[in-house]
């Protein structure tokens, strides 16, 4: 019971962290000089956490690790279903169709992509299948998904998340500077349907929307979001796909077969249905005109503002779980691959959005 204890403080500890690095992160925010740069809480949260990974996070207890991943997952999901409370069903008929259509074209894109990449550069089937699932849905949150249904060796799982998370984070950066310099020539719409069907994490399009569009002043961050969870939502058949397709237990490594042992375990991301049930409970409190405006006003402004706050603590918690030591990790192929894929979502993903998106 003791031990218990223990483990839990420890969790904490690392939950309070990046509590203090958050606040941190709001509180340079506000600087002028880093406002002038549009750095939303989440990027300076982010680089916060990078910069901690890479100096104290050998001096710290490796017993607040669990506090920091919480953070990177449990903080951030709920941080999404309550992003839901900013945009309405209207909003999201508005964008549905096209988003729905692109999203599909790149998840079967990336997958045939990533599959034959794979093939030809001589990589095992199981790594390149995590490597595509995580760049065609939603980063690591896919490659965790797919894990029970390829039944791959662990490390290969590490090497998937650590290549999404890699170029998911250059993006995250790059994006932003591209579409305010004008080498992405993209209206906002445009650029959000692009985001959100290409950048892997959630967190990533969180974070770019948010740069490009502080405040979701022109629409740009929520469309962008919507586009990423329609994503999102998409892992769930991709999964049950990819369990009908894989022969059982004929790519596992030391798995015997056995009847009884061919089934396999899909993962639903659940926080993708909280998601669209917050957007129906605020389209809900929109349409009642018993309640009054300024009272609605002042609770989507508390919403928000928590919102946020958790936002900024999954992007901080990415940022601590993102050292350079990850590069070594991710191996040359893996890394190639995750390249090669990098390029189709960037070069793909602006054309078939400029084509099919006015």
């Amino acid at each position: 019971m003791m031990k218990i204890s223990e483990n839990r403080a420890a969790t904490w500890h690392g939950v309070l962290l990046i509590v203090l690095f958050s606040f941190s992160a709001f509180y340079i925010a506000q600087w002028q000089w880093v406002r002038d740069l549009s750095l939303s809480p989440l990027i300076v949260g982010i680089v916060l956490g990078m910069l901690y990974a890479n100096s104290l996070r050998n001096h710290l207890p490796d017993t607040w690790v669990p506090g920091i991943k919480f953070c990177t997952k449990q903080v951030l999901r709920w941080g999404i279903i309550f992003y839901g409370f900013r945009i309405t069903f209207q909003e999201l008929c508005d964008i549905g169709a096209s988003a729905i259509l692109i999203d599909v074209i790149i998840i079967a894109g990336t997958m045939a992509v990533g599959i034959l990449a794979g093939k030809l550069l001589r990589m095992d089937r199981d790594t390149s299948l995590m490597v595509s699932t995580g760049s065609a849905v939603c980063g690591a949150a896919a490659v965790l998904g797919a894990e029970p249904v390829v039944k791959c060796a662990p490390y290969k799982t590490a090497i998937a998340v650590s290549t999404v998370v890699i170029f998911g984070t250059i993006s995250m950066f790059l994006y932003p500077v591209l579409y305010r310099t004008g080498v992405f020539d993209m209206t906002p719409t445009q650029m959000a349907v692009f985001t959100g069907s290409t950048l892997h994490e959630v967190a990533h399009v969180t974070g770019a929307g948010n740069a490009m569009d502080p405040g979701n002043v022109i629409g740009l961050e929520s469309a962008a979001m919507i586009t990423k969870m329609i994503r999102v939502m998409m892992l769930a058949p991709l999964l049950l796909i990819m369990a009908f397709c894989l022969p059982s237990g004929a790519h596992q490594e030391g798995v015997a077969k056995s009847a009884g042992k061919g089934k396999k375990k899909i993962t639903i991301p659940w926080f993708a249905f909280g998601f669209l049930l917050v957007i129906g409970i605020n389209s809900l409190l929109q349409e009642m005109p018993s309640i009054p405006a300024e009272g609605l006003d002042v609770f989507h402004d508390a919403i928000n503002t928590l919102d946020v706050f958790m936002l900024t603590m999954a992007m901080t918690a990415l940022g601590a779980e993102t050292s350079f030591d990850k590069f070594k990790q991710a191996g040359a192929k893996p890394f190639l691959l995750a390249g090669i894929i990098y390029v189709w979502l960037v070069l793909g993903g602006y054309f078939i959005t400029k084509a099919m998106v006015a």
